[in-house]
């Protein structure tokens, strides 16, 4: 059996962890995640389950320590996690699956950061008005050291200018994680309806949600079929 290669920075030899993803498989991950009490960054747990779930209503009801993600006093720190959607694990591939959670305290009412229960109550009492709902997301490819990816290390790239839906090696840094990142939420079934480079190097766009500008049109709404 081959040793495991760490890098500096714990990261391990992906050619060893795809021998292991490449075993067969007869249950499935689910990973839960959820956003944590800073309300920007992400907590993830993983529970094996017996069948392939079809749907989040399938999976049950799960917990976590809230003291440790500052969601809840260590007195009382039971936080639980209700599956809202389910998408393909483009990770792990195969029946896995990324769960999207709702969190709730112990009282059962949302954590201060569960800020989805209240807009998916707004969305249901409008569901008539057929409400459409959007992310535009940017992000900075940042190097192991912190800076930017692709910059002069002692320096900064030219003006602004060619960079901005830029093509080329010359103008557009890290394009092969944009395109991995792009292919990797079409397998998961995520709504994405585009990207293209910023008008910083190593800035990225994606857009979310607006898919259904594709499909067809109905009257003034647009319904997919």
């Amino acid at each position: 059996m081959p040793g495991f290669v760490m890098s500096s920075i714990g990261g391990m030899d992906k050619a060893i962890l795809s021998k292991y993803l490449s075993l067969e498989q007869e249950k499935v991950q689910c990973m839960y995640v959820w956003i944590d009490g800073t309300g920007e960054y992400l907590r993830a747990k993983t529970k094996t389950v017996s069948i392939e779930p079809k749907d989040p209503k399938e999976l049950p009801i799960w917990n976590f320590d809230g003291s440790s993600t500052y969601q809840a006093e260590g007195s009382n720190s039971d936080v639980y996690l209700y599956p809202v959607a389910l998408y393909k694990d483009p990770f792990r591939g195969g029946k896995n699956k990324l769960v999207l959670c709702d969190t709730y305290k112990y009282n059962k009412k949302p954590t201060d950061t569960n800020n989805r229960h209240s807009c998916a109550e707004a969305m249901e009492k409008a569901k008539d008005a057929h409400p459409w709902f959007g992310i535009e997301q940017e992000y900075t490819l940042l190097d192991i050291d912190g800076h930017p990816l692709g910059w002069p290390k002692n320096g900064f790239p030219g003006p602004q200018g060619p960079y901005y839906c830029g093509v080329g090696a010359d103008k557009v840094n890290g394009r092969d994680i944009v395109e991995c990142h792009y292919r990797a939420c079409l397998f998961a079934g995520i709504e994405i309806s585009g990207t293209n480079a910023e008008v910083m190097p190593a800035q990225v766009v994606s857009f979310l949600g607006s898919v259904l500008l594709l499909r067809k049109q109905v009257g003034p709404y647009y319904e997919g079929k």
